[in-house]
């Protein structure tokens, strides 16, 4: 699918994520990259084969009563 000179992360690599971008759509919270890879901007992302890579969210500083 990439015709980049070097090629793109495939999907299956674990640097994905790092391929280019060539449809973003901002307004809807989703980015196709080169790969078909679809990202989120929740850090989600769907994979070309279907499978579904859940959020990385960070936590925040836990708060402890006193």
């Amino acid at each position: 699918m990439c015709s980049h000179q070097p090629p793109c992360p495939s999907a299956d690599s674990t640097h994905h994520r790092t391929a280019v971008t060539v449809s973003a759509h901002p307004e809807q919270g989703w980015s196709l990259l080169c790969n078909g890879t679809i990202v989120f901007d929740d850090t989600g992302e769907l994979l070309p084969d279907g499978r579904v890579v859940g959020p990385c969210r960070a936590l925040g500083p836990l708060a402890f009563a006193a």
